[in-house]
């Protein structure tokens, strides 16, 4: 294998593409610099087939694109290690076996977000592989935030200019309440997260998006709430639409690997009955830069 053997093909929709005629576990610096190159170009998300490789592999890969970061805190209050010998692998799965989950977000819908974005520095980058999969259910769906900001009327682009939003850290991506934390805030301010400005440049592209990151108890520090709830429904409603969103059907083997910085994304609730698992690792980033005026 050669990085002239290597072939990007766009998914046909608002982003994404396939990268084929490659072998993570023999990949080498000239061919991973074409699949980095793909996935800047192709607005934040690749898909790579066939990679039936083990955990260690999909870790190595990962860490090509930067430091690794350590396993999110589950709802649960840990960082749920399945593999103790391996502190950055997550397994995301609905797998229970002798009556305990070996895996995280069971088999719930995910709505909706930016992987922890209510760190104050959240990750770069996140990567999952396909290990086993349901007949039906449990697609992924991503969203381009680029053309997100780029398909904004122009008096709503300057209303969100220097605007910024506290993104809430208590719940997950399910809408589970981690613990530690309340169901009720009685003063927004309250809410515990990050604030992030809106409006970001891309450290890499220097492409302007908008970084929204999770809704539920979000709000923007700079609006009354009612306004704020209004404009950030408005804006949620807009980088959703089916136009802007491209969606992932697994198949065994898939690695896909997003950006964090430039798309959001979500899944299908699926089956329970249906056994499903995906290693997942992420990558360390930076902190969001907003974008000038």
């Amino acid at each position: 294998m050669s990085k002239d053997e290597i072939r990007i093909v766009s998914t046909g929709g608002p982003l994404g593409a396939d990268a084929w005629g490659v072998a993570l576990e023999r990949i080498s610096d000239d061919e991973f610099e074409v699949l980095h190159r793909a996935w800047l170009d192709h607005d934040g998300v690749l898909r790579i087939p066939g990679q039936f490789v083990p955990a260690e592999t999909l870790l190595a890969f990962a860490a090509r694109f930067g430091e690794l970061d350590l396993a999110p805190v589950s709802a649960q209050g840990d960082r749920a290690l399945y593999r103790p010998d391996l502190p950055h692998l997550v397994v995301i799965s609905n797998i229970v076996e002798n009556g305990k989950a070996i895996g995280g977000l069971g088999s719930y819908e995910s709505k909706w977000h930016t992987d922890m974005s209510y760190n104050e520095v959240p990750p770069k980058a996140s990567v999952l592989q396909a290990v086993e999969i349901p007949v039906k259910g449990g697609d992924t769906g991503y969203a381009n935030m680029y053309r997100a900001w780029e398909t904004l009327p122009e008096a709503t682009r300057r209303r969100i200019a220097g605007l910024t939003c506290k993104h809430d850290a208590s719940r997950n991506s399910v809408g589970e309440v981690r613990r530690g934390f309340k169901t009720v805030y009685e003063r927004r301010e309250e809410v515990p997260g990050a604030v992030h400005p809106i409006v970001c440049t891309h450290p890499e592209t220097g492409r302007k998006c908008l970084y929204l990151g999770r809704r539920d108890l979000a709000f923007i520090p700079q609006l009354p709430p009612a306004e704020s709830d209004a404009l950030l429904d408005a804006l949620w409603a807009h980088a959703t639409r089916d136009e802007l969103t491209w969606y992932q059907r697994w198949r065994l083997g898939d690695v896909v690997i997003w950006d964090n910085r430039c798309t959001m994304h979500r899944r299908d609730a699926l089956d329970p009955n249906e056994r499903r698992l995906l290693n997942r690792a992420q990558v360390k980033g930076e902190r969001p830069m907003a974008a000038a005026a």
